[in-house]
């Protein structure tokens, strides 16, 4: 049935007493025509109304950032766990990406292999668990990557310290993307094989005027401890490009400070790759996440690096303040970030600390923005 044209039925109808035309009423077909006029007159001007107002808004975009510290000490133990179904800090992880629902997550602390085998067996772990992620990305990392050279200046090669980065084996605690929506992998920017020397304002450690280990560590060594990539996704709403990285902890050296200033570096790097000195930012619409393993005020990292960009102008901070881990060396601390551009509206933020006595001690982090 459609809706009454405000017709007559015939040209005899008569409504009235005893057959006579009433002039008083309107016939009853041609009242219900002009009720459903009305109302449909309404409901144009109420969605007119709200498209105007804002009122009618796409869904948030959540965004979230996660230090899942699944790594393992050995390169394809990840998987087995992974796949055996019953690993307790698997299943934390999983419970806590579930229970956070995001559509983009950067995850830290997973380790790498060249078939993403044990990032492909989460996600299907993610999508039993009703949360389903088809697009993923991890690209090769410096964690692990042996350099054959002495890195850290002890006089033996091969350890995990002369890697680009450290690990035990190639990939150890690596980076990962989870995503609802598509990557643009045409559009990557990866940094990773920056020389840390040719960071501008480097703190490579000197001794005595000279390279701290040599001129040939000064000239392998890379400044990204596992990666440093800026990564497009296509939303519904248009793309968005992450800013992720992980950094070392500027801790475990010795006088030289090797491990603080490379930290320091590797969060200053989105300073001068926002500021153009660096790469290509993105025009609009981006996210700046990932571990800095830097508090702003509290631990032995140089915090003004992540201080800098936390009063960058090209940035917002949703959570500020927030302690995001919680270590039983130091206590709470903020080293993990979800810092939008500025053209991003806000619409909520928080954390969410997982279960478990097999739980990471990291909080995962996440943001809801609208354009």
């Amino acid at each position: 049935m459609g809706i009454p044209s405000g017709q007559y039925d015939h040209a005899g109808h008569r409504h009235g007493a005893r057959g006579r035309d009433d002039p008083r009423q309107t016939p009853p077909r041609l009242r219900r025509s002009a009720y459903a006029g009305r109302l449909i007159r309404l409901i144009r001007l109420l969605l007119a109304f709200f498209l105007l107002t804002g009122f009618a808004q796409a869904e948030p975009l959540r965004i979230a950032t996660f230090n899942t510290e699944l790594s393992r000490k050995g390169p394809g133990i990840l998987l087995r766990d992974i796949l055996r179904g019953n690993d307790p800090s698997v299943s934390s992880v999983v419970q806590t990406i579930t229970a956070a629902n995001p559509d983009i997550i950067a995850l830290q602390g997973i380790d790498y292999d060249l078939e993403r085998s044990a990032l492909n067996a989460l996600a299907d772990a993610l999508t039993a668990a009703g949360t389903s992620y088809p697009y993923h990305f991890a690209g090769p990392p410096n964690a692990g990557r042996q350099s054959d050279v002495d890195l850290d200046g002890d006089g033996e090669l091969g350890s995990p310290r002369d890697a680009q980065g450290y690990g035990r084996f190639f990939g150890q605690g690596a980076m990962a993307i989870l995503s609802r929506y598509p990557i643009q992998l045409e559009n990557l920017q990866d940094f990773s094989t920056l020389l840390w020397r040719d960071l501008p304002g480097t703190l490579y450690p000197m001794v005595d005027g000279t390279p701290f280990a040599g001129a040939e560590a000064h000239a392998t060594q890379r400044l990204s401890s596992n990666s440093h990539w800026s990564l497009p996704i296509q939303t519904p709403d248009g793309p968005v490009t992450l800013l992720t990285y992980h950094a070392t902890p500027p801790v475990f050296d010795g006088p030289e400070d090797r491990n603080g200033r490379r930290n320091h570096d590797e969060t200053a790097f989105w300073s001068h790759h926002l500021d153009r000195n660096i790469g290509t930012p993105p025009p609009d619409h981006f996210v700046l996440l990932g571990d800095a393993n830097l508090d702003p005020k509290r631990g032995d990292g140089r915090g003004d690096a992540i201080a800098a960009l936390l009063s960058h102008p090209a940035l917002q901070d949703p959570l500020s303040g927030q302690s995001t881990v919680n270590w039983s060396q130091t206590g709470p601390m903020r080293v993990d970030y979800i810092l939008p551009s500025r053209d991003w509206q806000v619409a909520d933020a928080g954390l969410i600390w997982p279960k478990g006595d097999a739980a990471s001690r990291h909080a995962l982090v996440w943001v809801d923005l609208t354009r």
